[in-house]
């Protein structure tokens, strides 16, 4: 179920990024239009400093707008990544979202109702994937139960912007791919409209090529879903490559990359590609990843088993400290753990190892076998 909650608070995230969430005098004001264009490109490539001197500028005219303190959360968010509750940014990060469903939820008039509901819906979207990120089940609950009427209303409003296939196309792949792969939430999917695996492909591949604000969000899903649902890693190394070219600072993004160049068995590059980034680039999560993915590379191109297990453990040991968050990538340590074990003999630890990567991981496809 955690895979599913990603998906949807993900989807209710990046409804930031479509013009609708922005104060129509934003819009009519090519400066402060560019301006919301800066800080959000900067954010995602970790310039804060000039990101932080986007929204200042943007504060001084629209003070108190909820909008302002969605582009406040986004830049907590990506500037403590990963965030989690341990982190000392999370309360802010968590009030100042609150915030802004406190000031959507107040506003009485009809005539700001599309950017309100909007700003709305990525203010529960960003606490939502914070959540499940975290595993902090007790606290999606109640806010996922409350966003459905919201999201259903956005569809009211979906052919006045053209950012808004990403959301069309999210939903009407999941709607169907996700029952076809865990078919126990059938009687769960029935209860929502219908979708379409192909419409859905094809509208997230227009949002990925054409869309001003969606690009990353389009190019990070399809390569998400290429790989967990579709089998085709080819096609999530072409998506999470433009990702990367777009925003290679971003850590999060440099990870998926990463995963896609080792499981299309492009070592070289994944090789060149790490030593380009010193570990002063890099935050402690991400060097735990470095560790599993080197200890990849160390059992799959030089096939040194020895070093591959003090990465792998090494790895896991780092990342654990990160909570649920670091699942995933765990995960494939083990997976590299339960193979060597096979190989050396060592059947009962290869099957505890191999359990705990299954327990961990989202899809157990994804394991560099």
């Amino acid at each position: 179920m955690n895979q599913i909650r990603k998906i949807y608070c993900n989807l209710l995230f990046i409804c930031l990024l479509s013009p609708a969430a922005i104060n129509a005098q934003i819009l009519k004001d090519s400066a402060s239009l560019t301006l919301v264009r800066k800080s959000i490109d900067a954010t995602y490539n970790l310039r804060f400093s000039e990101s932080g001197v986007a929204l200042e500028k943007l504060r001084k005219t629209y003070y108190g707008h909820p909008v302002m303190y969605l582009l406040d959360g986004m830049q907590i968010y990506w500037k403590n990544y990963p965030l989690t509750p341990y982190s000392p940014s999370s309360s802010t990060f968590e009030s100042n979202l609150k915030k802004c469903i406190e000031l959507c939820e107040s506003k009485t008039t009809n005539s700001d109702e599309v950017e309100y509901l909007l700003a709305n819906l990525s203010a529960r979207g960003f606490l939502l994937m914070f959540y499940s990120d975290n595993d902090l089940t007790m606290s999606v609950i109640p806010l996922a139960s409350s966003t459905y009427k919201y999201i259903r209303r956005s569809y009211n409003y979906t052919s006045f912007y053209s950012d808004f296939y990403f959301f069309t196309g999210l939903y009407d792949y999941t709607r169907e791919a996700y029952p076809e792969a865990y078919p126990v939430y059938k009687p769960l999917a029935m209860l929502f409209p219908k979708g379409d695996k192909v419409k859905g492909m094809k509208e997230l591949e227009n949002a990925a090529t054409n869309s001003i604000f969606l690009k990353a969000e389009a190019s990070m899903f399809l390569s998400s879903i290429n790989l967990a649902f579709e089998d085709n890693y080819e096609g999530s190394y072409v998506s999470s490559r433009t990702l990367h070219q777009m925003y290679p600072a971003n850590l999060q993004y440099l990870g998926l990359y990463l995963r896609s160049l080792l499981l299309t068995k492009r070592y070289d590059e994944a090789e060149k590609l790490m030593a380009s980034y010193g570990s002063t680039l890099l935050n402690a999560f991400c060097q735990a990843q470095f560790s599993i993915f080197r200890g990849v590379i160390q059992e799959k191109k030089y096939f040194n088993d020895k070093l591959a297990e003090q990465l792998y453990s090494k790895g896991i040991d780092d990342i654990s400290s990160f909570g649920h968050i670091s699942n995933e990538f765990a995960a494939y340590g083990y997976f590299g753990l339960s193979r060597i074990s096979g190989r050396k003999g060592e059947a009962n630890l290869k099957k505890t190892y191999r359990k705990k990567a299954n327990e961990l991981a989202d899809f157990k496809n994804v394991n560099f076998d």
